[in-house]
């Protein structure tokens, strides 16, 4: 007799992780420390994930992943696009009206979102080597940072499902009418929603979507960046293992401008969360007016890292190195935009050389490396000549500048630009590498070094150093930022807005106001 429990098991297992044949790939291309269960995920061509069920592995379009720090292919994932999107959509329309994820008491949401934080960290390696592999950060920072901060968020808003309540309204008409009301309201998930996550930082990315979409009862369809699908396509696995019922979580591979283009634009899906370029999340919502679906954006950004005279610049100045070089510079939040007083301004250019020719360059994986390499020959390209754009403009380069030619991949040095000004490109645009452009300022008024900060389209994240902590608190009020750090740049945390003023975005993630956008109120009024 068959062992129904062991049949469960084994039938639950092929729903979790995708694929049954190899692909016919070169292992040797991969390096030698990466673990047999990361090589044997790899070897398989990934499909979505639709309805609690892998599909699309024998798909003809593929997409191939090619390792950053070496540029050689790695994987290959189905290209979707509108077909598989409606089929997503329409698994998440049943889950959310009809299935058990819509009449499941909080309790037991949340059991299942605290036990995909410890799968997270329990799959932690895994994660954190396929993270690397596919984007070319740094392992060890992956799994002692992004692993731990990808499970805190995930238990943040485990924690808020319990907790998500409305409130009793006392209601003015009972006086006016001689009749007695009782007004309340009931909080509800927004519906179905489109989840857009880009190539930079995918799982941690991912998580800061996905889990209070889930805390507040929402189904998802999700789109990993193309060029990065990895870590969200062996999350999604774990999602299932941790007991997500099918069609909450339905995953799409595929390009923006198709499986991407499709999410925006469809009519049954209720709200799109985007994180990418300020041109990209402007067409998202061109694309959303059809049905006016909420859209959320977290966009673009040019962040300006403001040191007064007074800076400690012991702090200061590794931090500036930092905030630039932290993930290749490809991040939004990258401190990009160095505006220093003129009393400590050479001072500061010699600190920062010193510390950013000291840099290590290299593959992510190695984890022993300061600097990997940048996620395409596209954006190594894109960042080339910017840099040839600024030598242009008249900056004047003091470090780096080139590619690091002896290597294979996509390897661009740390470059500084110094004597800058507002008018030049390399200042105004969102690069997306590790380019640092310095400005001199010479006032002491803090409504002209705010004026200064705040030039430009972007308003993400800024921060100002300096001992005195009046004019910190002072000055990061003036600035119109949606984060400021006063001696930190870009702290992070799952309790802590996180989100852009002008057009670096609409809306926050993380924190309270990170759940309020998958959220809908509802007023009922009882006349007794």
């Amino acid at each position: 007799m068959k062992n129904t429990a062991t049949s469960e098991r084994m039938a639950q297992e092929d729903r979790e992780f995708p694929g049954d044949q190899p692909d016919a790939l070169a292992q040797a291309t991969l390096p030698e420390n990466v673990s047999p269960e990361v090589r044997e995920f790899l070897s398989r061509t990934h499909g979505h994930f639709i309805d609690g069920t892998w599909v699309g592995e024998d798909a003809e379009q593929l997409i191939a992943l090619a390792d950053p720090a070496t540029g050689l292919v790695i994987a290959r994932v189905a290209s979707g696009g509108k077909a598989e999107v409606d089929q997503a959509v329409a698994a998440a329309r049943r889950a959310l009206e009809n299935g058990p994820w819509s009449s499941m008491v909080p309790a037991e949401r949340a059991r299942i979102l605290f036990r995909l934080a410890d799968l997270i960290e329990e799959y932690g390696d895994q994660l954190s080597q396929l993270e690397s592999l596919d984007t070319g950060m740094s392992r060890t920072m992956m799994r002692d940072i992004g692993i731990r901060l990808a499970a805190d968020q995930t238990r943040y808003y485990a924690g808020w499902v319990t907790k998500i309540n409305g409130d009793a309204i006392t209601n003015s008409r009972a006086r006016a009418t001689g009749r007695d009301f009782l007004t309340y309201t009931v909080r509800e998930p927004v519906g179905v929603i489109g989840q857009i996550v880009p190539w930079n930082f995918p799982l941690g990315i991912t998580i800061q979507k996905l889990a209070p979409a889930l805390a507040a009862g929402c189904t998802i369809v999700l789109k990993p960046a193309e060029e990065a699908p990895l870590s969200v396509t062996y999350l999604a696995g774990l999602a299932a293992k941790a007991g997500l019922p099918s069609g909450v979580l339905n995953l799409v591979n595929g390009y923006g401008t198709t499986a991407g283009a499709a999410i925006a634009a469809h009519p049954g899906i209720d709200k799109v969360a985007f994180t990418g370029s300020t041109d990209v999340g402007k067409e998202i919502i061109r694309a959303a007016t059809g049905n006016l679906k909420r859209v959320s954006l977290e966009l673009g950004g040019k962040s300006p890292v403001v040191l007064l005279p007074d800076a400690d610049l012991d702090q200061a100045i590794p931090a500036v190195a930092r905030a630039i070089t932290f993930l290749s510079g490809q991040n939004c939040m990258a401190g990009s935009r160095l505006l220093v007083h003129t009393d400590i301004y050479d001072q500061v250019l010699d600190g920062l050389v010193e510390i950013m020719e000291a840099m290590s360059i290299g593959p992510g994986f190695d984890g022993a490396h300061d600097i990997g390499p940048l996620i395409s020959e596209r954006q190594m390209t894109r960042v080339l000549a910017y840099i040839d754009i600024g030598m242009g403009e008249g900056a004047r380069l003091i470090t780096g500048g080139r590619r690091k030619t002896e290597m294979p991949g996509h390897f661009v040095e740390p470059t500084i630009f110094a004597d800058c000004n507002s008018d030049m490109r390399i200042v105004r645009e969102e690069i997306f590498g590790p380019i640092l452009t310095v400005q001199k300022f010479s006032s002491d008024d803090l409504d002209e070094i705010a004026a200064l900060a705040n030039e430009g389209v972007f308003g993400l994240s800024a921060s100002v150093w300096t001992r005195d902590l009046s004019k910190g608190h002072l000055l990061a009020g003036k600035i119109k930022s949606g984060q400021v750090g006063i001696n930190v740049h870009a702290a992070v945390d799952p309790a802590t807005p996180f989100g852009g003023f002008k057009q670096s975005g609409w809306g926050r993630e993380s924190g309270r106001d990170g759940l309020e956008p998958y959220l809908e109120t509802k007023a009922i009024t009882v006349h007794l």
